[in-house]
């Protein structure tokens, strides 16, 4: 049972759970894509905005996981909107064609919930020679996000609703290299840390989501861009973390969220009408929450979109 159940100024805590911070919101009419749902608290991120009328998709690595998903959720809620499509946000190609086969479907687009990722993989090279951790967590999300951003605009502008970016970050971004990202050092193998690594792709996840909300901003779009802290959470993202999996494994249940609560603060700040017009934010536990200094600095988030923009050319 998870233990820290005080709630925050939204009335919410780290005990709520995604069916609870969203009871009672209709989201008929919107369109969602969530990134990494076939399993996890993605999966929980999908269940309950299909719940609560959204037609989802699923923009999944493993198709033959996605359908299986898609129909548990078809079968739990016969009202579910819900499709799953292929996509390997370690790959640019994948992220392409991805996003172009959404943008031929004619589907508007008002929610994008950029949720996957890996977490303390040994040293490893995406399929465009990028760190894979750093590839797949933001490079990756930040190509899709800028794909998306034009469908994102125009389902703005024609449905005068709204439209929400949503970058699932972690508290580990407080803990990236000392010098938050290694602009120079990418892909610097000697000296690589696994958890290093996945702060500094937590970090780029909240700066990326800084830097997007201030550019939707000076451009007049009707789009928000924030980020979360989902919590500690039992899930396979710690299958490169053997000791700790193994810890959650036993003691899980009582120093841990569960997927259902693990998937509050993004539904959260997804669906809920009192984060209307909230941008450039960092969430945890379904409450604004203070990320760390680097993640606050608005010239490493410049930085990060200048270096992100010269690896996706």
């Amino acid at each position: 049972m998870w233990w820290f159940g005080r709630n925050g100024a939204s009335g919410f805590s780290a005990s709520s759970t995604a069916v609870e911070v969203t009871h009672g919101i209709d989201g008929t009419g919107l369109t969602a894509i969530v990134t990494g749902a076939s399993s996890g608290i993605g999966t929980e991120t999908a269940r309950v905005l299909a719940l609560r009328g959204v037609h989802v998709v699923m923009a999944v690595r493993n198709m033959a996981a996605g359908r299986e998903v898609k129909e548990a959720i078809a079968k739990e809620i016969p009202t579910a909107k819900i499709d799953a499509m292929e996509l390997d946000l370690s790959s640019m190609a994948s992220v392409r064609k991805f996003a172009s086969e959404f943008s031929s479907s004619g589907l508007p687009l008002n929610l994008l919930i950029n949720n996957a990722g890996l977490m303390a993989t040994p040293f490893m090279l995406s399929k465009d020679n990028i760190e894979l951790q750093f590839a797949t967590n933001h490079i990756g999300h930040f190509l899709l996000t800028n794909l998306l951003l034009e469908t994102m605009k125009k389902t703005a502008r024609e449905s005068n609703k709204e439209g929400r970016i949503v970058n699932v970050s972690s508290r580990r971004h407080r803990f990236s290299y000392h010098e938050g990202i290694r602009f120079d050092m990418i892909n610097d193998q000697s000296g690589y840390n696994r958890l290093s690594a996945y702060g500094q792709s937590k970090l780029a996840n909240v700066l990326h989501a800084n830097e997007l909300s201030r550019r939707l901003k000076d451009d007049g779009a009707n789009i928000t861009a924030n980020s979360l802290h989902p919590g500690a959470i039992a899930t396979n993202l710690f299958r490169h973390v053997p000791l700790v999996g193994g810890f959650i494994d036993i003691f899980g249940k009582y120093v841990v969220k569960n997927v259902q609560q693990g998937a509050a603060t993004t539904c959260y700040v997804a669906l809920h009408p009192e984060v209307k017009g909230t941008t450039g934010e960092y969430f945890a536990d379904s409450n604004i929450a203070k990320g760390s200094s680097q993640a606050n600095d608005p010239e490493l988030a410049k930085k990060l979109w200048d270096f992100s923009l010269s690896l996706i050319k």
